[in-house]
């Protein structure tokens, strides 16, 4: 069963495992330095779908089909899947997996979502509520693009601390039975809001976030940034990437030699208009579930904390004048190879 450690730190004594995961990329994605490890990557980000909004559907069914495939199993063999988007009412979601019949819980939380369905699906996992789970996420840049900032077609520039959507998906199977790759522990993020409203600099609004739930997971566990081969953040960007290290240092930690970030991962520095690197749901997610999880498989990695942040805006606070409220949760991954 989970036990607590510290104050905010769920363990996870059991044996929580990730029997397999799939990652899903989009064209631009395929491009980038990680091109070769996704299991999944399109040359057309339409999919051949009528609509953006549909393209991203087919996309995180893909990965969810092709995770049971990788797996061996059938849709009858899950019990119960955590999934979520960036679109209203997760609707990448409901409308991707309807066909599958599997029970849902759709989540949200930003571009965090997979670290928070994989925490719910680990949780579920340990305490028997289910033996075979699945967390997926997914984002579009097309999508996210016409819901949160402006239409394609405006031809708008890109600020310099602007980050570009992912189109891609990611889809792990979190289970009971002993594999290379354990989940042992979690500590799940809360809102941290330092009054940034400008939306397209979302690396400063979430890296207070992810310096707040690494440094509560550290003081928890009584370990040292140095323990971990990598501390892998979610979409930061290389200017939030600056900000945490800055803002560990002052906590009193030093990440700079284990910490890298899958929204600087994913592009190469000089990809036309990603300026600060990559973002979205699908950005940690495709990272995660295809060149990290290959990694810790091989035995390259053994012992990483993974921590998906998130942006918790939307287009009708922003036109409110709100602020960007951000979370991060944090997922403790081993190698046991």
């Amino acid at each position: 069963m989970p036990l607590r450690i510290g104050r905010d730190t769920i363990g996870l004594p059991e044996g929580v495992y990730i029997t397999e995961a799939v990652g899903v990329a989009g064209s631009k994605e395929k491009n980038g330095p990680l091109g070769e490890c996704f299991d999944v990557a399109f040359n057309d980000d339409t999919l051949n779908m009528k609509t953006w909004e549909k393209a991203e559907s087919e996309m995180q069914s893909t990965a969810v089909r092709t995770l049971l495939k990788k797996a061996g199993f059938v849709p009858d063999d899950i019990d119960v899947i955590f999934a979520g988007d960036l679109l209203n009412q997760c609707m990448a979601s409901s409308y991707g997996l309807r066909s599958l019949g599997i029970p849902l819980m759709e989540q949200f939380g930003a571009c965090s979502t997979m670290a928070q369905t994989m925490c719910a699906a680990a949780v579920f996992t340990a305490s028997g509520a289910s033996s075979r789970a699945v967390a997926v996420t997914s984002s579009h840049f097309c999508t996210a693009e016409r819901q949160f900032r402006m239409p394609l077609d405006y031809g708008g520039q890109r600020t310099p601390t602007a980050q570009w959507t992912v189109t891609g998906a990611g889809a792990a199977l979190i289970s009971n039975n002993i594999s290379p790759v354990r989940i042992n522990a979690l500590t799940v993020g809360r809102i941290v809001d330092l009054k940034i409203k400008d939306a397209t600099n979302m690396g400063a609004a979430m890296a207070p976030a992810a310096a707040d739930t690494i440094t509560r997971f550290l003081r928890d566990t009584n370990t040292k940034p140095s323990g971990y081969d990598l501390i892998l953040t979610g979409d930061l960007g290389r200017l939030g990437s600056e900000l945490l290290a800055e803002l560990m240092r002052r906590s009193g930690y030093d990440i700079t030699g284990v910490h890298n970030d899958c929204g600087v991962m994913i592009y190469s520095p000089d990809a036309k208009d990603v300026n600060c690197g990559g973002s979205g749901c699908g950005c940690s997610a495709s990272v995660l579930c295809s060149h990290i999880m290959q990694r810790l498989r091989s035995g390259d990695l053994h012992n990483i904390l993974f921590v998906a942040t998130g942006a918790l805006m939307s287009p009708t606070a922003s036109f409110q004048g709100e602020s960007i409220p951000s979370i991060a949760h944090l997922v403790h991954i081993t190698s046991v190879s």
